[in-house]
C-alpha cells in the first residue's frame, strides 16, 4: 500500500467520481476539489504528493492554480500533472513553463493514468535516491549543472527547470554531440517505465530552448531526435 495522497481538480463530477475509485484501488489517499479556489484551499492544507489539474476550471483556471501551487514555499515541491482536453503545443508549452511535471491530454484510459501515476511516483523516488549518489557537475558551452543542488544557470543566469526538463537537459549535455533517439531519452528520463510520448519529448526541449532563450544548444536531428551541441 503507498502513502501517496492525490488532489484530484475536475469540475466534471463523474470524471472525479472515476478517478477516485481507480487510484484508491491502487491505495492512494484521494482528496478532490471541483474549482480552482477549492484546489487550492485543499493544496494549502493538506499538501498532497500529487496534484491532478485539469486546465478548464470555473474560476480560478488550472494555469493560474499551478502558478500559485508553485509560488507557494509550502508547496513549490507538490508534483502538478495537467489533464486536459486542450491538445495545442502552446497549452502544453504554457503548462511545463508554470512549473507542471507533465501534461496528459484527454480523453484517456483511467487505468492508463493510473499506471502514468505509479510510474512517476517511482521515476521520482529513484530520483532521490540517485540525488544521494555522486555525479559530476556538467560546466560546457555556459551551461552549469549541478545535479546534487539540483541547480543549473545557463550563461551565468539561474534556470528553473522542471525535474523531466532537469534530467533531460543533463543526460544530452552529458555528451555533445552524441544523437539520441526519442525513445533513449523517454528510457533516461523516466528509466524503464514508458510514460511519456515522443510528442512530449518534443515539447520539454521546446521549453527548454525557451527557458534557456537559445534554440541552437539543443539540435534536432530530423528523423532521430535530438543532440547537445558539440563544441
Amino acid at each position: 500500500m503507498t502513502n501517496k495522497t492525490i488532489l484530484i481538480v475536475d469540475d466534471e463530477p463523474e470524471l472525479r467520481e472515476l478517478l477516485s475509485f481507480t487510484l484508491s484501488k491502487e491505495g492512494y489517499k484521494i482528496l478532490t476539489a471541483a474549482d480552482g479556489q477549492q484546489a487550492l484551499d485543499i493544496a494549502f492544507d493538506t499538501v498532497p504528493d500529487l496534484i491532478l489539474l485539469d486546465l478548464m476550471l470555473p474560476g480560478i483556471d488550472g494555469y493560474d492554480v499551478c502558478s500559485a501551487i508553485k509560488r507557494n514555499p509550502k508547496t513549490e515541491s507538490v508534483a502538478v500533472i495537467m489533464v486536459s482536453a486542450k491538445t495545442d503545443e502552446i497549452d502544453q508549452l504554457v503548462g511545463l513553463k508554470l512549473g507542471a511535471d507533465d501534461y496528459i491530454s484527454k480523453p484517456f484510459s483511467p487505468k492508463v493514468l493510473a499506471a502514468k501515476v505509479a510510474a512517476f511516483f517511482r521515476s521520482r523516488e529513484n530520483r532521490n535516491t540517485q540525488k544521494e549518489l555522486s555525479f559530476e557537475t556538467i560546466d560546457v558551452e555556459g551551461l552549469i549543472m549541478d545535479p546534487e543542488r539540483f541547480t543549473v544557470s545557463y550563461k551565468g543566469l539561474p534556470l528553473t527547470l522542471t525535474a523531466i526538463e532537469y534530467k533531460l537537459l543533463y543526460s544530452l549535455a552529458q555528451k555533445p554531440g552524441r544523437v539520441y533517439s526519442r525513445n533513449q531519452i523517454i528510457e533516461k528520463v523516466r528509466g524503464d517505465d514508458v510514460v511519456i510520448s515522443g510528442r512530449n519529448i518534443d515539447v520539454h526541449i521546446l521549453s527548454i530552448r525557451r527557458k534557456l532563450k537559445d534554440n541552437t544548444i539543443i539540435e534536432t536531428v530530423r528523423g532521430i531526435g535530438y543532440k547537445f551541441r558539440q563544441l
